[in-house]
């Protein structure tokens, strides 16, 4: 497969807001150069290094970029037409921040061989709440702690548990998963999630995305992790219009749903969510800006769920909700 790099050239104050767009166009990974934050660290703190490359130092100094991937292919043409547009809202858009020059720079067909080297540079093993390590496949030489061990190919993936709403939905799902749970997973991307429910011990997970190119993704990320379709199963559609697939997942069977999504579509969604939970099942939520958390308080309360925990990271908010009688 061959893919796109996307570079957006913006401002420290831009790299939320523009993170925030690219998120509402469906790309969950993201990586962030800020020179300025690098040389900041480099000189205040002397403690965290023993040696800094002189050329690293000397480098040209550039704008704060912002850099993600899309495949070559007509879904990834479409993601990039609506970044566009999503940057010519933020430079239309006084929002009271200085979100620099918001420049685009392409470079086409990179091939995964290409791709995956890019994601080495700076992909590493990381530690997410009290249970969860999350490794790149090529890496050999780690210590886990005993967490539950997440191996994933960055490479051939939407989301890799870096951006903060992903880790907001991981810290809840550790607290609601055991042996008997089952969950659904709505915009499951790469899977990520309800692939993590089951390592954590969850009984079965079904995961479902609007895009038909995620569920390869997902059940190619289950195998990595020794997970087969005997408890994992990933559909593809749209649950807001498609009564066929709703049916399809199911009613009243869900101990977890998850949806790592928008605030929009959270909305839109949980009227779904709210038939297919059990009683007494969770909702878990993010993707959610701040400015957005009383809108989905509304929905939620609209939809008989009540709210049990909202957590916040940086700019993002994570809301854990549960349901009444259907």
């Amino acid at each position: 497969m061959e893919w796109t790099e996307i570079k957006i050239y913006t401002t420290a104050e831009g790299i939320e807001p523009v993170s925030a767009m690219l998120t509402d166009c469906g790309i969950t990974g993201v990586q962030i150069e800020d020179d300025d934050e690098l040389k900041e660290f480099v000189t205040t703190s002397s403690t965290y290094w023993d040696y800094v490359d002189e050329e690293l130092l000397n480098k040209e100094h550039e704008d704060t970029r912002i850099k993600a991937y899309v495949s070559c292919n007509p879904y990834g043409n479409e993601m990039l037409m609506n970044i566009k547009e999503g940057l010519e809202r933020l430079k239309n858009d006084d929002i009271g921040l200085d979100l620099g020059r918001l420049e685009m720079v392409l470079t086409d067909n990179l091939d995964d061989k290409v791709w995956l080297e890019k994601w080495k540079d700076y992909y590493k093993p990381f530690k997410v709440g009290e249970k969860i390590f999350i490794k790149p496949v090529w890496e050999e030489n780690y210590d886990s702690e005993g967490r539950t061990v997440f191996n994933i190919n960055p490479g051939h993936v939407f989301g890799t548990g870096l951006h903060q709403t992903t880790q907001l939905c991981m810290v809840q799902l550790e607290k609601y998963v055991n042996s008997a749970t089952e969950i659904v997973d709505l915009g499951c991307g790469s899977g990520i999630l309800s692939i993590i429910s089951l390592l954590l011990g969850a009984k079965s997970a079904v995961a479902v995305d609007i895009d038909e190119n995620a569920k390869k993704t997902a059940y190619e990320n289950a195998a990595l992790n020794g997970i087969g379709k005997e408890n994992y199963t990933v559909l593809s559609g749209n649950v807001i219009d498609n009564e066929k697939l709703r049916d399809e997942i199911g009613y009243g069977k869900y101990d977890v749903a998850v949806a790592n999504i928008i605030a929009d579509v959270i909305c839109a969604i949980a009227p779904t969510v709210k038939k297919e939970l059990k009683k007494d099942g969770i909702f878990i939520a993010s993707g959610i800006i701040k400015d957005r958390i009383e809108d989905v308080y509304a929905a939620l309360k609209e939809n008989g769920f009540t709210v049990v925990d909202t957590s916040v990271k940086d700019e993002w908010v994570s809301i854990t909700s549960k349901a009444g009688v259907n």
